[in-house]
């Protein structure tokens, strides 16, 4: 495309320092080793920078048959050396050939076997390698567990581009060329690489923020190969009307913006389309838009000349609507950025392509016929040979009769017929008598062969018109496809403008599809700015607002100075996680440009969200629930800035109560003695109420406390969703208990034991005995009944049992 090419010409038309600089200047500047595996539209990749040593990794993204991602990474990295596998896709022969053809940039490209990028084969030199920072007592398994919270082992197309980056190293010394062998390349630190101007999101937080949420298919016949969008944030925003339209949207959300220009580029789109005035607008391009095809595979098909009628047609339709589009964004406003763009990008050279198209191509003789057949007046000597050969009924008639009176007497009829590829024949009745092959020799004819009891020869006649005719129908395919690849040409020369399309409309389609969702659900544009400020109004949660009936609207507050640092308390369902996780998904979708669900927003743009709101799949990579929340925690504690949005729920929970409130006031508190500028957005919701009520946290401008209402009526608890400042005083743990069905006997102990344990008080068993208890019990009843001598006759045994037995033995069937 041709955003792709320009920005080609950008990455290749530059050299990084050390390749074309002096000598004395290369021996000095640092060298940057990139590791780079694409498969299936995903990529991986890191690279190693000598200057300090560290090793940067980025987790893996999807990218396009044009790698546009990697042509950025290099653009910003600018690699020496760039690492790949011998086995590679044809998308990264074409990119490294095209690398390579520029005389300003020549990376050393290294290619190793693929074996050398297997998975288990990189986690292994990943432990292996040279890390300083790392007590060479560790073991594997902490080893292991400690490089989880310095690199994502949940991209394996990146851990094996690591595997493949630490083999280059160790081979050439890089660092260490003049050390003993036994010293290897160190890695001093850990970088998560995010591109510029690019949001920081990692695949947790779209996990538990349902940005994207795939599910099975819900018919029987995909349900092992076919996933669709569920509910999510996606899934309610995409309304794109072409296959490009959805793509560019994905690719929007996986990669947030911190580009104002593109952003105010985006929001001037969806106010105007927002405006009721402007829905007969909006109608007309979409229905346009679906007829935008696949231009790629169009224009590749038509360069390999496997060209199908059906091409031809959508072809067409594309042209066609794409210049319906133009015209239509020429009536709007061309102060609007893209409207501008489109009507200055949409050439005439599409006017011409669908001009061309429809005089040249019959699309209904074509469909007929499965080939490719031209409209009449396009060819003078191809109208020609098609009346000849619609002409050809009554003449070839005429010819018949004049033959039949040259034939055997016997003969009572005959027909020359057109056979293409064969030619003209005549042809005769098979006759009675005409049994074995040499019957159907007849005089001044060549026998051809036989078909349904009718003989075909050829005449001298025939031979004729062969001369005179030709084979039509061959003559003419033969001349279409003549014309079809002029046209071929002459639409690839401009297929520049198509590409055009392509990105243009799909740009158009995504906006258009926000503005459509916003208006349906009365979302509002927020106002972007570059300070360090969050406000929103009323903000909703935009998916939870459309499973409940009524949805309670609560506010956000995060300037420079205070509140940055917010502390959410509140009994168990009584919303906490859903205003997290509410405020997440507004600077979410401010972030790609998006209105959003709140009265109003003003949104300073973050570099990155983090997370640490639920557990993920732990067996796969061999860590307990809790590592993983702490690896999650770490993440957030190392790599956020002062410009960062981090939403925490229930952290500690997974370990003794004292190890994680410990561990949760000490995140908090390495926060709080920052200095006000490098202190991010903080939402944190927790249960550990007495990391509030023992005075555990520094005091603090930039804390706030907040807590959401309930009310108790009678031995109900209501929820109320409304937030306000203060503390949670009760956990409410019973009421949600009972809520939850628990047994009220059950309810109702758990009530008293936690008196009991709050005031220091003994808690007494009340299920049944202990077992020695009730040992003891047993051998004082058997002692009592062998010490009975049964053979005195004034023994009352009724009154032994019943007044001194049963009451002995009597607890223990009762309380067993």
């Amino acid at each position: 495309m041709a955003a792709l090419e320009s920005l080609r010409k950008g990455v290749l038309g530059f050299g990084p320092l050390g390749i074309n600089g002096d000598e004395e200047e290369a021996e000095d500047s640092p060298t940057v080793l990139l590791s780079v595996l694409a498969q299936h539209g995903q990529m991986g990749l890191c690279f190693y920078d000598t200057k300090d040593s560290s090793l940067h990794y980025m987790i893996d993204t999807a990218d396009n048959y044009e790698l546009q991602l990697l042509a950025r990474v290099i653009q910003e990295v600018s690699p020496h050396v760039i690492i790949t596998s011998a086995k590679q896709e044809r998308c990264m022969t074409s990119f490294l050939q095209q690398l390579g053809s520029n005389p300003d940039y020549k990376p050393e490209v290294v290619t190793y076997p693929y074996v050398d990028f297997g998975l288990e084969v990189s986690k292994q030199r990943l432990l292996s390698a040279h890390l300083p920072f790392v007590p060479a007592s560790i073991s594997e398994r902490d080893k292991m567990s400690y490089l989880s919270s310095c690199i994502s082992f949940d991209s394996p197309l990146m851990l094996r581009a690591v595997g493949a980056l630490l083999k280059c190293l160790d081979r050439r010394r890089v660092g260490v060329e003049l050390e003993d062998s036994s010293v290897g390349v160190p890695i001093l630190q850990f970088h998560s690489y995010t591109l510029k101007g690019v949001v920081c999101i990692d695949r947790d937080t779209y996990s538990v923020l349902q940005i994207f949420k795939s599910e099975l298919h819900p018919s029987v016949y995909k349900l092992h190969s076919g996933e669709k969008e569920g509910l999510s944030l996606y899934g309610i925003l995409n309304r794109c009307r072409c296959k490009f339209g959805s793509k560019l949207l994905r690719q929007w959300f996986l990669r947030p913006t911190l580009d104002l220009a593109v952003l105010h580029r985006r929001q001037e789109v969806i106010r105007f389309f927002t405006s009721p005035r402007n829905s007969d607008a909006l109608s007309n391009l979409q229905s346009s838009l679906r007829n935008i095809s696949n231009i790629p595979t169009l224009l590749r098909r038509m360069s390999l000349s496997h060209t199908k009628v059906t091409d031809w047609q959508s072809l067409y339709k594309t042209a066609y609507n794409a210049v319906c589009i133009r015209d239509t964004v020429r009536h709007l406003p061309q102060s609007i950025h893209l409207f501008r763009d489109i009507s200055e990008g949409l050439s005439d050279d599409l006017d011409h392509i669908a001009s061309l198209i429809s005089r040249v191509v019959d699309f209904e003789t074509s469909l007929a016929e499965n080939r490719f057949t031209i409209k009449p007046n396009v060819d003078p000597a191809i109208d020609e040979k098609k009346r000849r050969m619609m002409g050809l009924s009554d003449f070839l008639t005429n010819v018949a009769r004049r033959e039949l009176e040259h034939l055997d007497p016997r003969i009572p009829s005959c027909c020359v017929i057109y056979i293409p590829l064969i030619g003209f024949l005549l042809s005769v009745p098979r006759m009675p008598s005409m049994v074995e092959k040499e019957d159907f020799e007849l005089e001044e004819l060549d026998f051809m062969f036989l078909s349904e009891d009718r003989l075909h020869y050829r005449s001298q006649r025939t031979k004729e018109l062969d001369n005179l005719l030709g084979d039509l129908h061959c003559d003419i395919r033969d001349m279409e496809t003549a014309v079809m690849t002029q046209l071929q040409n002459i639409i690839l020369e401009r297929s520049a403008s198509l590409y055009k399309v392509l990105d243009l409309t799909a740009e158009l389609d995504c906006l258009m599809a926000m503005s459509s969702a916003s208006q349906e659900y009365g979302y509002t544009s927020p106002k972007l700015v570059s300070h360090r400020k969050i406000t929103v109004t009323q903000g909703r949660h935009p998916l939870l607002e459309l499973c409940s009936p009524v949805f309670v609207a609560n506010s956000f507050q995060s300037s420079e100075s205070q509140g940055r640092v917010k502390i959410i308390t509140g009994p168990n369902s009584s919303g906490k996680s859903i205003y997290l996780k509410q405020v997440g998904l507004i600077v979410f979708m401010a972030l790609i440009g998006s209105d959003v669900p709140a009265k109003e927003a003003e949104i300073g743009l973050v570099d990155g969200i983090f997370t640490r709101m639920q557990s993920r799949e732990s067996v796969s990579v061999g860590l307990s629930t809790f590592m993983i929340d702490l690896n999650q925690m770490a993440q957030a504690l190392n790599s956020t800035t002062g410009n960062s949005l981090v939403l925490i729920d229930e952290f500690g929970k997974g370990t003794n109560t004292v190890d994680g409130l410990s561990l949760l006031a000490a995140s908090i508190s390495h926060w709080l003695r920052k200095p006000p500028m490098d202190v991010p957005h903080v939402l944190l919701a927790t249960n550990f109420h007495s990391l509030l009520q023992l005075g555990l946290l520094p005091s603090s401008g930039l804390l706030s406390l907040l807590t959401l209402e309930t009310a108790v009526d009678g031995e109900e608890l209501v929820f109320l969703y409304q937030l306000k400042e203060g503390i949670c005083q009760s956990s409410y743990a019973a009421n949600i208990a009972t809520l939850a069905g628990l047994p009220t006997s059950l309810v109702q102990r758990g009530v008293e034991v936690s008196e009991l344990y709050r005031t220091g008080r003994l808690i007494k068993r009340i299920d049944k005995a202990s077992s020695d208890e009730q040992a003891n019990r047993c051998r004082s009843v058997v002692k009592m009944f062998l010490s009975l001598d049964l053979e005195d006759k004034d023994l009352d045994l009724q009154h032994f049992m019943k007044d001194e037995l049963l009451p002995s033995a009597g607890e223990l069937p009762n309380r067993s």
